[in-house]
């Protein structure tokens, strides 16, 4: 298991940190104008989307090609959309598509 990644979480962390704590540590944030609001309310799921997008729709095979890949990860990816949509709670969704992938892998469908 190579450590790599950390040191890229960790760099992550740090640059998307001051945007989703701006909200708490700036006084008087709501006075902001509205498409900066919005700006800043929209930053979390435009990330969650493209994480979701590139883990589930490419797949890069050895030799460094991508690949399209449609397996049970898609539907749980679209369902956690569906409720999040439906429903407006991220965590119900994140459940629900987390739950529908493990069960189909339990059962051997995936």
């Amino acid at each position: 298991m190579s450590g790599g990644l950390i040191g890229l979480a960790i760099l992550m962390g740090a640059v998307t940190y001051p945007w989703r704590a701006l909200p708490l540590l700036a006084p008087g944030v709501e006075r902001l104008p509205p498409f900066v609001l919005a700006y800043l309310r929209l930053v979390g799921p435009a990330v969650l989307a493209a994480l979701a997008a590139v883990n589930t729709v490419v797949v890069t095979d050895a030799s460094g090609r991508a690949s399209l890949h449609l397996g049970i990860v898609l539907p749980a990816v679209v369902l956690c959309v569906a409720i999040v949509a439906w429903r407006r709670n991220l965590f119900l969704g994140l459940i629900a598509g987390v739950g529908l992938a493990a069960l189909s892998r339990a059962v051997g469908v995936a």
